[in-house]
């Protein structure tokens, strides 16, 4: 049994989303615990950290990021 990063787990969300309801998300709802995870993936990091210099409006593939209260939470609105 493989165990998918968190990285590629949201890029799959991101593509199915995107290929169910045939257009991007308007906002990716990511866990604190998972967002720490994330931003150790260096693509993931320096695409977030680039996309804008407050930490509240910061941006994945052009879509809004909410970090949120729960730990591994991973939702695409």
């Amino acid at each position: 049994m493989t165990q998918t990063s968190i990285f590629e787990q949201l890029t799959q969300l991101i593509e199915s989303y995107s290929h169910e309801h045939g257009g991007r998300p308007q906002k990716i709802l990511i866990g604190y615990k998972a967002y720490y995870d994330l931003m150790g993936n260096s693509s993931f990091a320096t695409e977030v950290t680039d996309s804008a210099l407050n930490p509240n409006k910061r941006k994945y593939k052009k879509i809004k990021i909410k970090v949120t209260k729960d730990d591994y939470q991973l939702e695409l609105e």
